[in-house]
């Protein structure tokens, strides 16, 4: 059995000032088992204009089966009209680490 189809791994880019929030919630709520935080430089047209905006990427690793919940907590919070938020399936992975993701998500620790 291939414990990377377990896996996905959530990105979202959020405000440089929301990004500790939202990652420490997120671990808090046991739907996600990490959060990388990484500073991006977005560019993108909103609403008809050029946007150039510095914003932190939150990599978030997650089971399949909290996936929605993570979708759900993070737009609970966010504070963009529409935030990116993207799931993508897990392929291969070190199995102790995946294992670890499944353990970090259980809802009891």
């Amino acid at each position: 059995m291939n414990l990377a189809h377990d896996i996905t791994v959530v990105f979202s880019t959020v405000p440089v000032d929301k990004s500790d929030s939202i990652a420490r919630m997120l671990i808090d709520k046991r739907v996600v088992a990490c959060v990388n935080v990484i500073p991006v430089r977005s560019y993108y047209h909103w609403n008809g204009e050029f946007c150039d905006e510095q914003e932190h990427l939150l990599i978030a690793k997650t089971t399949k089966e909290k996936t929605g919940d993570v979708i759900a907590a993070i737009r609970g919070i966010h504070p963009y009209e529409v935030p990116e938020i993207i799931a993508l399936p897990l392929i291969d992975g070190y199995p102790p680490y995946l294992e670890w993701v499944k353990k970090e998500t259980r809802d009891e620790p």
